[in-house]
């Protein structure tokens, strides 16, 4: 089936059009405590930055961090890898950019009137309105940070995604119908293409994770990027040694996909 991915504010109410979804198409969900257990395995500080970066903004200094880029290139890698997986969610975290262009891709976005969040959170936390109010003014500015820090763009603007649903306005059973059948339709466009498109962006996230977060490789300036059949791999490096490290690095992480290094020497 299509990929979904679900941006939300938070108290949208759509833990139950998720639940039901899901049960009714056969759909996992790549959640944050998926995403935080597979961090955890990679050891040493990585899950504590995980839980100190994950959907916070972080400051201009963490932003340009070695700990934060590391952070970001997992997490990218991650959800790029359980997108391969068949019925798949992908919970927010910028996922509708990494898989912009992906044609069986369904990207969607839950919004909802300040009130009925309020209302919501309020219960959830048990809470005043007040600081409901505090709490969804909060999550909203640390969430866009986060992905504008990520992604270098605006989680909010509707164009980034196939669908905007207002759960104030739109009946709870009508989304479900709407979703399933966008679903339906997008999964008609997973070709063979497609898939290998998704499939290179996924390995080039490999790289660039497992470049980004070799203490021995570090380089302030990497990007990983790929075409239908090779990875293209550019940097600033400092000298020749480290140069050959990162391309042998680079080389044995992308396996048997031809991978072409356009390293440059910082002057």
């Amino acid at each position: 089936m299509a990929i979904w991915t679900i941006s939300r504010q938070f108290g949208s109410g759509i833990r139950e059009i998720r639940y039901e979804i899901a049960a009714a198409l056969h759909y996992t969900y790549a959640d944050k405590k998926i995403i935080m257990n597979e961090i955890r395995e990679r050891g040493g500080k990585w899950e504590k930055w995980a839980n100190e970066f994950d959907q916070s903004t972080p400051t201009t200094w963490e932003k340009y961090d070695w700990s934060f880029k590391g952070f970001g290139a997992l997490l990218q890698s991650i959800l790029l890898r359980h997108a391969l997986q068949d019925n798949v969610i992908l919970a927010g975290r910028g996922s509708n950019f990494l898989l912009e262009d992906i044609p069986h891709a369904y990207r969607v976005r839950f919004v909802a009137p300040m009130e009925q969040r309020i209302e919501r959170i309020a219960q959830w936390e048990s809470v005043d309105t007040k600081k409901a109010l505090s709490i969804a003014k909060k999550t909203d500015r640390e969430r866009a940070g986060f992905v504008s820090a990520l992604y270098g763009r605006d989680m909010n603007d509707p164009g980034s995604y196939d669908a905007v649903f207002d759960t104030g306005a739109i009946p709870h059973e009508k989304i479900v119908v709407i979703v399933k059948e966008a679903l339906s339709d997008k999964d008609k466009l997973k070709t063979d293409r497609a898939q290998n498109i998704l499939k290179m962006r996924a390995i080039a996230a490999r790289v660039k994770a497992g470049l980004t977060i070799d203490t021995k490789l570090y380089v302030p300036t990497l990007e990983v990027d790929c075409t239908e059949t090779e990875l293209l791999v550019r940097g600033i490096v400092h000298n020749s040694g480290q140069y050959t490290r990162i391309e042998v690095a680079a080389r044995e992480l992308a396996g048997d996909i031809p991978v072409k290094i356009e390293l440059r020497f910082r002057s």
